[in-house]
């Protein structure tokens, strides 16, 4: 006899307090879904339900079992669900978010690849900058950059960036190039939307709080004041690839750059990951995973 049987009936009777309503539920016969938990609690050897002519309430075992065999039930229908849509072509809406400048720059083309492949999806993409709640903005997904905070949701890390220190050669030749992190006191920076920029020595992570005239939430304008040289400035590879490569912009201090961080896709924990999630989540890993390789 499978350990399997008699679960679903009795999660079904517990939580609709009939034997009726239970095998409506499931499809079958009254006697079907009672013979199955008369089964199971023999097997368990333990009475789940007192049963009477009007009610069914379920024993002190009864409540702790069904704590527990409520995610079974759950986690199979969601399987079965998943496999179902799998077998079918990919429909439906794509409620995204993902921060401006890097959803601009590498999220939305993908995105518009992946509705290329698929016909009858659809996309609502909002770009922000802002941690914006998946669950009561109905997200199915958010691409969040660099270190997660504790949360409830579920990540899956996609690829991974890394942070530069860079100034214009102009900027180094009036101030000087510095050596170490001590030095940085003495320059102009341009720091943004955080105050302290990170760095590893010796193994450890450093930070360090820059201070200078020119302070922005924008990447863009903070590359643009630095390649104007205003001062040095701390930003992720995908903004500076180009300006590094004409020299227009020169990495200093490389030794202490920090260790890559993550480039995550979060979605929510308690709700059902469907196959059109899943096949986006597998396809920006697979696309992003070229960026680094």
């Amino acid at each position: 006899m499978s350990d399997w049987q008699g679960i679903s009936e009795f999660v079904a009777v517990a939580e609709r307090h009939s034997f009726t309503a239970a095998a409506r539920q499931l499809d079958c016969s009254v006697a079907q879904v009672s013979r199955n938990v008369a089964a199971l609690e023999h097997r368990l050897g333990l009475k789940l339900l007192f049963r009477s002519t009007r009610s069914v309430t379920l024993t002190k075992e009864g409540e702790l079992y069904l704590q527990h065999c409520r995610h079974l039930v759950t986690g199979l229908q969601e399987a079965n669900q998943l496999l179902a849509d799998f077998n079918q072509t990919p429909r439906g809406r794509l409620r995204i978010t993902a921060p401006v400048y890097y959803g601009e720059y590498r999220i939305a083309p993908l995105l518009h690849q992946f509705l290329r492949q698929y016909p009858e999806l659809e996309l609502q993409l909002q770009l922000s900058n802002e941690r914006l709640d998946l669950i009561q903005g109905s997200y199915d997904l958010a691409i969040r950059l660099g270190q997660l905070e504790d949360s409830s949701l579920m990540a899956r890390r996609l690829t991974s960036r890394q942070l530069h220190l860079v100034a214009a050669p102009a900027y180094l030749a009036t101030a000087g190039t510095p050596k170490n992190l001590t030095e940085l006191q003495h320059h102009s920076c341009l720091p943004g939307t955080l105050d302290h920029w990170r760095f590893q020595e010796a193994g450890k992570a450093v930070s360090f709080r820059p201070r200078g005239r020119v302070q922005c939430n924008s990447g863009l304008a903070l590359l643009d004041a630095a390649s104007c040289g205003l001062g040095l400035v701390q930003l992720p590879d995908y903004y500076l690839s180009t300006a590094l490569a004409k020299g227009e912009l020169i990495e200093v201090l490389s030794e202490f750059r920090p260790k890559p961080e993550g480039i995550w896709a979060l979605y929510p924990q308690n709700r059902h990951l469907t196959a059109r999630v899943q096949l986006l989540i597998d396809f920006l890993h697979q696309q992003l995973a070229l960026d680094v390789s």
